[in-house]
């Protein structure tokens, strides 16, 4: 996939985004490609003239708005295809260009995803490629990438298990029409919204733990989902990523922050507890931005305190 103008907010934010169609409602292969896509197929990221990261898809298509790329984008719709994709930087990023004798046998005469000459095609976003095509890629991006590929493989959720229970709500969300920010909300409510992509672009790591893996996060809100408003309940600044169990401490008020990242705790919250999960150590994490101390403050006076003085 050719993520130019992209790259930086899907590799870090876990995901790929595209308009369902191309201007006038056109319909446009290279974006009817993202409804192909199934749970574990590869990824390869090309930007900059390289390969420079490999992604495994973890959730098929939905519809959501489309998320801020700064500049990026600005004559594209603002209702589009989500997939949620995990990635991990190739070890040794090259140009096809410089391997291009290694692609030309297995390249496409349609809806190829690059030039005969090595270089990218503009026109592409996100393209099909053969199994030989991978295999060559995967080589030349690092010995050890298969076995880090092979910690995304996708696993089975919650929410996985909504759709087999409820599977009309499955093919839903690809014909919601109107408001961007209203059919992101109600995605969002099953677990399925863009607020965990826009909080990964501010938090990469639980602040008490250290551990990165989003698939071992929680995406929590900071201002609770019942008391957001609309744009609240997507806002990134309005969250953390946190291991489970602080989550859990969070969530329900025996844990808070001050903005220069000092941590409050609870009276009611046990001594025994904090020992046993290893965070009695831990007095202070980095600071908070504006943004993110705006919802904080709410979170101690509403949430924290009323635990603490209940």
């Amino acid at each position: 996939m050719n993520q130019n103008q992209t790259h930086k907010y899907e590799v870090r934010g876990g995901f790929l985004w595209s308009p369902k169609t191309a201007k006038g409602g056109r319909k446009h292969y290279y974006y009817d490609t993202m409804t192909q896509m199934e749970v574990g197929d590869l990824v390869f990221s090309f930007y900059d003239t390289r390969i420079q990261a490999i992604g495994v898809v973890q959730k098929r298509a939905t519809t959501a708005p489309k998320p801020d790329f700064g500049g990026a984008g600005e004559v594209w719709d603002s209702v589009g295809w989500l997939v949620d994709v995990e990635f991990v930087p190739s070890q040794t990023p090259f140009r096809p260009k410089d391997i291009i004798d290694q692609l030309i046998p297995f390249l496409p005469g349609k809806y190829s995803p690059l030039q005969k000459n090595g270089n990218g095609i503009q026109s592409v976003y996100l393209t099909e490629i053969n199994e030989q095509i991978a295999e060559v890629l995967l080589v030349n991006s690092g010995g050890e990438v298969g076995s880090i590929l092979n910690q995304l493989a996708p696993t089975t959720s919650d929410e996985d298990q909504f759709e087999e229970e409820f599977p009309v709500f499955q093919d839903a969300p690809k014909v919601l029409q109107g408001d961007p920010i209203a059919i992101q909300v109600g995605e969002a409510r099953r677990g399925q919204g863009i607020f965990k992509h826009n909080l990964r672009l501010i938090e990469s790591k639980c602040r008490l733990t250290g551990v990165q893996d989003p698939r071992h996060l929680r995406a929590s809100h900071i201002k609770p989902w019942s008391k957001s408003t609309t744009p609240e309940k997507i806002d990134g600044f309005n969250g953390l990523l946190l291991s489970p169990h602080v989550d859990h401490l969070f969530d329900r008020g025996f844990i808070s922050f001050k903005d220069n990242g000092e941590i409050l705790r609870s009276p009611r919250l046990s001594q025994k507890v904090m020992v046993q999960w290893s965070l009695d150590s831990i007095e202070r994490t980095e600071s908070f931005n504006k943004e993110q101390s705006h919802y904080m403050e709410y979170h101690r006076d509403a949430i924290f305190n009323s635990v603490k003085t209940a």
